[in-house]
């Protein structure tokens, strides 16, 4: 039986694709796919997010907890409702999950994990947290709506006039609460300025017929893929999962080891990976010609060696095929694509593809 988000009904009546994602029944699209993806780079769209996993660490030993239990270091944050992104791993250095630390008091932190990953993400918290004066709060009580586009905050301040006021303050990367229950990010997976505004379920649907009354219409979890990947954004469990590092997934800028003291979950590992030299980095792809991009492709890198499409898609802001590989080191300014056994030219680049619906590509 496929889990279903607060908004259900109302994927179903704007006449919502739905399929299975990672056991939750969710729109892929309304309609076009393409038309969804412009909107939210030209005006404002919405998502439903209610699939991700809000969880509350709480108590006297949240810092301490947090510091152990994750590659970057919420001791960098100081104000109230910054927000940073981290990556959380295993002994060996693999990606248990990649997430969103909101810091919000010395003794109150909230974390947003991935819905597919959610189960073990907290079994793995709670496993840590021996030791430490912290509880661990799933807060499967609370939906999530993500607003994205370059129209979208003006678009969540008319319909929240009594929060427009903090909301315009509100930095990138910053939060707002409301009262614990209502919470907002002016965070994203598009590549664009916006929100995410966590409320309780049962007002969720209301807050969506509000949206859409504002003009912002529904984006479905095919225009947000292409969405993250023109603007560089990994996804667990194709860019990045248990098996590869930080090192090797394009966010080793997501690493702090400026403290010789803080002995991260990982850490040792990581940091023998670096002495024995990183064999794999992952870059950006634009095919150069006719082609769509996909995951698990060959990449041919001449004099270098083989690598492997990690996340591709065609790009509809740029109009070619992009993607994200991880290739071996090297200085490599192009490289060959394996596409139905015709190898294809690309160029490698620097992600991001896109960002603030702008082209990157020089």
């Amino acid at each position: 039986m496929l889990k279903r988000t607060p908004l259900f009904q109302s994927h179903v009546d704007a006449g919502a694709r739905m399929v299975d994602f990672g056991g939750w029944e969710m729109p892929v699209n309304y309609g076009s796919q393409i038309e969804e993806h412009h909107l939210v780079r030209r005006a404002a769209g919405m998502f439903d997010v209610s699939h991700m996993c809000v969880v509350d660490v709480n108590g006297s030993g949240t810092i301490p907890f947090l510091r152990r239990l994750l590659a970057n270091d919420v001791a960098r944050l100081t104000q109230s409702g910054k927000a940073l992104y981290s990556c959380m791993l295993n002994p060996e250095g693999g990606v248990i999950d990649d997430l969103i630390v909101y810091y919000m008091e010395p003794e109150w932190v909230r974390i947003v994990v991935n819905a597919g990953t959610a189960d073990k993400d907290i079994a793995w918290m709670q496993l840590q947290a021996e030791g430490f004066a912290v509880s661990i709060e799933p807060r499967r009580e609370l939906a999530m709506i993500a607003v994205q586009g370059p129209e979208a905050r003006a678009k969540v301040h008319a319909v929240l006039p009594e929060q427009a006021e903090a909301l315009t303050a509100l930095g990138r990367f910053y939060a707002h609460n409301v009262d614990g229950m209502t919470f907002i990010g002016r965070t994203g997976y598009t590549g664009e300025d916006g929100y995410e505004i966590m409320l309780p379920a049962h007002e969720a649907p209301g807050l969506w017929q509000r949206l859409l009354d504002a003009g912002v219409l529904p984006a479905g979890l095919g225009a947000r893929d292409t969405l993250r990947l023109e603007a560089g954004m990994n996804l667990y469990g194709q860019d990045m999962d248990e098996n590869t590092s930080p090192l090797i997934s394009g966010l080793a800028w997501t690493l702090w080891f400026k403290d010789a003291g803080r002995d991260f979950i990982g850490r040792a590992a990581l940091e023998a990976e670096q002495a024995t030299g990183v064999q794999q980095r992952l870059v950006g792809l634009v095919l150069e010609g006719k082609g769509v991009l996909r995951a698990h492709q060959r990449v041919v890198v001449e004099g270098a060696g083989e690598g492997e499409i990690t996340s591709g898609t065609f790009s509809p802001t740029l109009g070619v095929a992009i993607a994200l590989a991880r290739i071996p080191v090297g200085e490599a300014s192009h490289c060959q694509v394996d596409i139905r056994g015709k190898l294809l030219p690309a160029r490698i680049v620097a992600a991001p593809f896109v960002r603030d619906g702008q082209s990157c590509l020089a």
